[in-house]
């Protein structure tokens, strides 16, 4: 079950929920748009797989910067879903160089939440290609009427399962797998 608030949606089988003033709740915390990414992301409690990773690839300053950045933000179920031992190697100080290309490849510079990628898939004619802060690229395309999947380069998808949770510093969209670069 899909429900619009102006330019938000939200899936009632997600733990999101629209607050007062624009604020959202996710992974059962408020998401507040006068905050930046880190800020937000610390509370989430389906993030904190993320939050750990993006500590240690030591890029907390960057995503708490002026942006604006789109974060495609894996939850930690989808982190579970990686073969064993993967999050533990890649958060290995010697695995630095390729946990920050994982990361990076999970951002975009700009604000695209689902209004700017549906317009996008749209002009492209079902699909966009848009490149991502790691230098790879992603691909997005609509799923069904309110939903986008977005593919990475070795063919591995995920779905955009929150939409719109915006910061102060640009915008989170939540996915369901962790996407990975070539």
């Amino acid at each position: 079950m899909i429900k619009t608030f102006g330019t938000l949606m939200i899936t009632a089988s997600l733990s999101m929920t629209a607050l007062a003033g624009g604020t959202v709740k996710v992974g059962g915390e408020a998401m507040y748009p006068t905050k930046n990414i880190i800020e937000n992301a610390v509370n989430s409690k389906d993030h904190t797989t993320l939050v750990a990773a993006v500590k240690a690839a030591g890029l907390v300053e960057t995503l708490e910067g002026k942006g604006p950045f789109t974060v495609f933000a894996p939850t930690n179920a989808a982190f579970a879903k990686l073969p064993a031992g993967t999050v533990d190697g890649l958060l290995k100080p010697e695995s630095k160089a390729a946990l920050t290309k994982v990361l990076t490849y999970h951002v975009l510079a700009g604000k695209y939440d689902f209004n700017a990628l549906s317009k996008l898939i749209k002009e492209g004619m079902g699909k966009a290609t848009i490149k991502a802060v790691s230098g790879g690229s992603l691909t997005f395309m609509m799923n069904g009427e309110h939903n986008i999947t977005v593919s990475d380069e070795n063919g591995g998808t995920a779905n955009i399962s929150t939409y719109d949770v915006y910061q102060s510093n640009g915008v989170i969209n939540v996915v369901d797998a962790v996407l990975l670069p070539k």
